[in-house]
């Protein structure tokens, strides 16, 4: 299997860790410590070598920091995780203050005095977030330190697991639309029009996306951890390990890039910043480390490959589509075994390697896009739950099982999200439930003109919990990649989303609703933006969303009377194109589970 179940923190051991590390800020002098959950390129997932904040703290989420001080210690995560960080961590070791990230100047200057020195690794944290942190600090006369070398590593000692290697591989023109070298010309493109002499790129899906490269450095992602640099003429160099390329891969390469060990980084930037040569660096993406490095050569300004990359090619539309017709097959497969088994009593455990098994039998899954997250009854509020061997619960009538999962397939990245009842639902289940439904349809259904960003959006999907004082503390739509992160910007659905949907981009469609302690409600999509058209009788140009999941939404959930007749009438249409793009292709017990889940409700 792709997942594991065991829980890689110890909150048993969160204690002695927590003293053995401050034990060590004393020798160094400071008085605190920022330990993020981050590695040196500032991606969403990080290979387990870069799983400091689960090692101290027990906290498995995706996104987080911990504030170590001499007296007290706080983490501090979104509220993705406020349900599941208590639940993982030592409570006595940490405390959970209501703060965002942004305000983590507020929890320092609350147990630090003036003349005191908090220290961080300077390739955990971006140079926006350290120049802000500065500035805030500096008024409560609170210094900042990088730290030669990571304390966490120090304490963590021999038991940390080693870098990756993993080989690399060319993604192939016909799936990626572009040649490697095109993209670097658009990028060049935009140095000479920025008048900037080189761009360093630090993120992996970008370095995977500008030299039509996969990997497998980090789990679910399939990229390498490695560094590149783009000048405004002439051949790239990539900084990587070179026991990650076979002879295929250094082929792939060798036309558009010169290839180096990542240790020679440092040094190729001392030479550009000797040269007096501008250097362009994403501050809000890249280490701190790096910003320093570039000195007075630095220009800030956002890494180029991510808009590019956000507008996807007609060839990675074109494997957007298919790969979700693979996939929605394989997520009916799992849910007519759901409905046949789930009164026997399953697991989370098992319903999650029964959906793995489904898409494997796809002969094309390549990975999972993240680990699945399965959530029977309350554990279905959590909304990053991963199910492990200590937290798995089995299915139980009268309760609601929330399975959000994805697969990573050669010509495109899934992310589906459905919530099934077990047994009959209550009155409010139903209730919530057509509630999500009705926002996941406005989005669907919206129509927008050029200049519209996520924001503009994000409260069509809110309006019908807001009717009912309801709400949900996550965003309701982020980018998907190609064949790459699961999780990819800059476009979103969200109170954040500033950025302006175009053409070709990829976003999910996720409203949700979670009671603490009771269910969770989640139903999500992935949408294309579509090209803009004049609807008849308008006389300006919108855009609109293409829903590219196939599969049922649970009509058992449904309280047809909340729905009108419009949204009646797209679930109905959802469903007849759901049954006429998978039936054939399904056997006939699964054929005719799927004929009466997406029977029309008129």
């Amino acid at each position: 299997m792709f997942q594991t179940f065991e829980h890689a923190g110890d909150a048993p051991e969160t204690a002695a860790r927590v003293k053995a590390l401050r034990a060590l800020m004393s020798q160094a002098g400071l008085d605190a410590l920022l330990v993020p959950r981050a590695d040196e390129h500032q991606g969403e997932y990080v290979p387990a070598c870069a799983e400091r904040l689960r090692w101290l703290t027990g906290f498995s989420g995706s996104a987080g920091l911990a504030i170590v001080a001499r007296r007290g210690a706080a983490l501090i995560v979104d509220g993705r995780y406020t349900v599941q960080s208590r639940a993982e961590v030592d409570n006595d070791a940490f405390t959970f203050p209501d703060l965002t990230r942004a305000r983590i100047a507020e929890w320092i200057g609350d147990h630090l005095s003036a003349g005191q020195t908090v220290g961080f690794d300077p390739w955990l944290h971006t140079g926006a977030e350290i120049a802000q942190l500065t500035e805030k600090l500096g008024k409560k006369r609170i210094k900042l330190r990088p730290t030669p070398r990571n304390l966490v590593d120090r304490a963590w000692g021999r038991a940390r697991p080693p870098a990756p290697s993993a080989p690399i591989m060319a993604q192939a023109q016909k799936h990626a639309g572009r040649a490697a070298s095109d993209k670097i010309a658009d990028v060049q493109a935009r140095l000479k029009a920025d008048g900037q002499d080189a761009v360093v790129l630090t993120l992996p899906d970008s370095i995977a996306w500008a030299f039509n490269i996969r990997g497998g450095d980090v789990a679910h992602n399939p990229v390498a951890l490695a560094f590149a640099i783009i000048p405004v003429h002439g051949k790239a160099e990539l900084f990587v390990d070179a026991a990650k390329l076979g002879r295929d891969a250094r082929a792939h390469l060798e036309p558009v890039t010169r290839v180096a060990e990542p240790s020679q980084l440092a040094l190729r930037l001392k030479a550009l910043r000797a040269a007096g040569k501008t250097v362009r660096l994403d501050t809000a993406t890249a280490a701190f480390a790096l910003a320093r490095a570039l000195g007075r050569s630095l220009a800030k300004g956002a890494d180029p490959c991510i808009a590019l990359k956000a507008r996807k090619t007609a060839a990675e539309i074109k494997g957007a589509r298919a790969a979700h017709v693979r996939d929605g097959l394989a997520v009916v497969r799992f849910l007519a075994w759901l409905d046949e088994h789930a009164a026997r009593g399953i697991d989370e455990i098992a319903a999650v390697t029964e959906l793995e098994r489904c898409r494997t039998e796809t002969g094309a899954l390549r990975e999972i896009s993240f680990d699945t997250i399965a959530g029977s009854g309350p554990n279905g509020a959590i909304v990053h739950y991963r199910v492990t061997r200590a937290t798995n619960r089995r299915l139980r009538a009268g309760e609601l099982f929330l399975v959000d999962s994805g697969g990573q397939y050669i010509d495109g990245t899934t992310d589906i999200t459905r919530t099934v009842a077990i047994g009959k639902p209550t009155a409010e289940m139903r209730d919530r439930f057509t509630r999500v439904l009705k926002g996941h349809i406005a989005i669907a259904t919206a129509r927008f003109p050029k200049g519209t960003r996520g924001i503009d959006l994000d409260p069509f999907a809110r309006r019908a919990l807001w009717d009912a004082g309801l709400d949900y503390d996550h965003g309701t739509g982020h980018g998907i990649g190609s064949f790459l992160s699961v999780h990819e910007g800059p476009q979103s659905i969200s109170r954040a989303g500033m950025t302006e949907l175009v053409p070709g981009m990829l976003l999910s469609n996720e409203p949700g609703y979670y009671k603490t302690g009771a269910y969770g409600i989640r139903i999500e999509n992935v949408v294309l933006v579509n090209e803009p058209e004049t609807p008849v009788g308008g006389d300006r140009p919108m855009m609109s969303f293409e829903t590219l999941t196939l599969a049922p939404i649970d009509l058992r959930l449904v309280a047809r009377d909340l729905l009108d007749p419009a949204e009646a009438a797209w679930l109905d249409a959802y469903h007849a194109r759901v049954c006429e793009a998978l039936s054939s292709s399904l056997d006939p017990a699964a054929r005719d589970w799927l004929a009466t889940a997406t029977r029309a409700i008129g």
